[in-house]
């Protein structure tokens, strides 16, 4: 069953999503390797990202995340005796013990996040020519967003194109440019070494574009469908049977105008056989 929106499914951004993200990698690159034979190949690229800033991600991308509290009177109980393990330093009234802490609480853990980058090489000598970034969350916010600007910069400089793909609304955008007009959704492509860079501009209602992916001159543009590429997955993911398009879609909210238009679209779908909060 396809998706009823014409464009990303805002309910692909919330538990979904690292699910998305790894199958619409590997569906891009599925697509450009008939058209860069035999000079170049398309490679994911697959980078452990500690996600230190979960925490506003629990309940949307990671739902079974739980942070636990030890209460005051668990803490005491646990410590009870740890006075017994004190020892009574020279000038310090013997018998007398430090209390334990009214509350302990659990350090977070970072969360380990699998990205996945698609990978345009040169054949014969394995050349990065250009980079294919599906944005996530961590990419968006620190210390993930300063150490994702560092890579763009670094990839810039030594003159590898950068086409970026960033279908999630939460978290600040990466470009050193901002948009003339607020849009959800963006694809971005900055040539190798180039002084401007490509945009286009999304809202809800917008498909998918076909975009260029850029090559070593005088090699022409390679075309990837990205409508064509994300109708793929839905349907081999089965993320209807995934999703309550009566629920109401993850963060940040909607107007009232775009949610008017989102319902009327979720009414389209047929029965939901697996709910899930997203």
């Amino acid at each position: 069953m396809p998706s009823p929106f014409p464009g990303l499914d805002p309910f692909l951004e919330g538990r979904l999503w690292p699910d998305v993200h790894h199958r619409l990698a590997a569906e891009i690159a599925r697509r450009l390797t008939p058209l860069l034979r035999p000079r170049y190949v398309a490679r994911l690229e697959v980078v452990i990202v500690q996600d230190e800033g979960y925490a506003e991600e629990i309940g949307v991308m990671y739902p079974d995340v739980e942070v636990l509290r030890v209460s005051r009177t668990q803490a005491i109980h646990d410590r009870a005796d740890v006075s017994k393990n004190y020892a009574v330093w020279p000038g310090r009234r013997a018998g007398s013990a430090i209390p334990p802490a009214p509350l302990v609480l659990a350090l977070p853990e970072a969360l380990e996040f699998r990205q996945v980058t698609v990978e345009v090489r040169r054949a014969d000598d394995d050349r990065l020519v250009t980079a294919i970034e599906l944005l996530s969350p961590v990419n968006k916010r620190d210390p993930g967003l300063s150490e994702y600007r560092r890579k763009r910069s670094r990839l810039h400089r030594a003159g590898v194109h950068l086409l970026e793909i960033d279908l999630i609304r939460r978290g600040a955008r990466p470009l050193p440019v901002a948009l003339p007009s607020p849009a959800p959704y963006l694809v971005a492509l900055t040539r190798g070494q180039a002084r401007h860079v490509e945009l286009w501009p999304l809202q809800l209602s917008d498909p998918l574009p076909l975009v260029p992916v850029p090559l070593l001159d005088p090699d022409p543009d390679v075309p990837l469908d990205l409508s064509a590429a994300l109708a793929t997955i839905y349907d081999e993911a089965a993320y209807d049977l995934s999703i309550d398009y009566s629920a109401t879609p993850p963060p940040p909210p909607f107007s009232a105008a775009e949610m008017d238009w989102i319902k009327s679209l979720s009414a389209k779908t047929g029965p939901v056989y697996e709910t899930g909060s997203v």
